[in-house]
């Protein structure tokens, strides 16, 4: 009888050792290399797809919005405080523009984060399962609601609201819409946070627990930290929800181009004003058609820096288990 190499041995039901059995491996059919062929370039030509139309969109607003800086300069364009391109004497300064994108946006964060965050813990920490598979679809409902819904529930209930307690607000302001906005965005930040956080390894919260550790301590000081990177990327993705926001401001906020950070006036953001100009009555090449795409190119390059604040953010504070 021939030696069984040690590599191979193993034991048997009856306990006594014998060579364990290798799956055999089967040669790869012609069939399915050329499945795996099909599914590879499936893949490949959706990556590239993605890829390209964001080259188009780019190569849009590069090429729509050359002419309009050969008329304004880049100087004027970031420096001017009034922004009025369809006046008889058009003003072409973006900054009341960006003062309202980022007004509003900011409104929209301070509630979203932390009320998102806080659902996110609870969510994957505190939450029975049986419950959390009922609330977190109720939640994600939120992301379906049309934004003109929540632009006249701006408008009507949370500004006559806010009046109350604020008798000087007027009825178009960056509060009310900036609020609406946050809870519209709650899914985005509450859904990708809950998804981080349950990938933390159980490892870490039994190890906090055999400290003395309570669920909450260890829900903030162990599994928050652990699950930054992913839940950084949820704050990504809800600013630039935000930012891109359209309805919501472009019916509650007011749509005047006016340099100001207080949410209590009204405003204008980028959205709305494309929104505004967008109707058709100007025509193709005028300078105030071409205002449109130097705003998007705006636009544009800050949804890429947010980005790329949030790649550098998971980049980071990525934690491999």
């Amino acid at each position: 009888m021939s030696a069984v190499p040690s590599s191979t041995t193993g034991v048997g039901h009856d306990g006594g050792n014998r060579p364990a059995a290798l799956p055999a491996l089967r040669p790869r059919s012609a069939v399915h290399r050329v499945i795996e062929w099909f599914v590879e370039a499936g893949l490949l030509a959706a990556a590239a797809f993605s890829v390209f139309i964001t080259a188009g969109i780019v190569y849009v607003l590069v090429t729509e919005s050359v002419p309009f800086f050969r008329h304004v300069s880049i100087v004027e364009f970031l420096t001017d405080r009034m922004w009025t391109p369809m006046f008889a004497e058009p003003r072409h300064g973006i900054m009341p523009l960006v003062a309202g994108t980022l007004t509003t946006t900011a409104v929209a964060l301070l509630v979203a984060m932390p009320v998102g965050t806080l659902v996110a813990i609870w969510l994957s920490e505190f939450a029975p399962a049986r419950l959390r598979e009922i609330v977190k679809p109720a939640m994600e409902l939120l992301a379906a609601v049309p934004t003109v819904i929540y632009g006249y529930f701006a408008v009507d209930f949370v500004t006559p609201l806010l009046q109350q307690a604020i008798p000087s607000l007027p009825t178009f302001n960056m509060l009310g819409p900036g609020l609406v906005m946050g809870v519209m965005i709650i899914p985005y930040v509450s859904s990708l946070s809950e998804d981080a956080i349950r990938a933390v390894p159980m490892l870490l919260r039994e190890g906090s627990y055999a400290m003395g550790a309570g669920r909450f301590t260890t829900a903030v000081r162990v599994v928050y930290p652990s699950a930054f990177s992913g839940i950084a990327a949820a704050y990504v993705l809800a600013i630039s929800r935000a930012v891109g926001e359209t309805m919501i401001v472009a019916i509650a906020a007011g749509q005047q181009p006016n340099l100001t950070f207080n949410p209590l006036d009204p405003a204008a953001t980028i959205t709305a004003f494309i929104v505004q100009v967008s109707l058709g009555d100007l025509p193709h090449g005028e300078i105030g058609y071409q205002s449109i795409f130097a705003a998007g190119v705006t636009l544009f390059v800050m949804t890429l820096g947010f980005n790329i604040i949030g790649a550098y953010l998971r980049r980071r504070y990525r934690q491999a288990y």
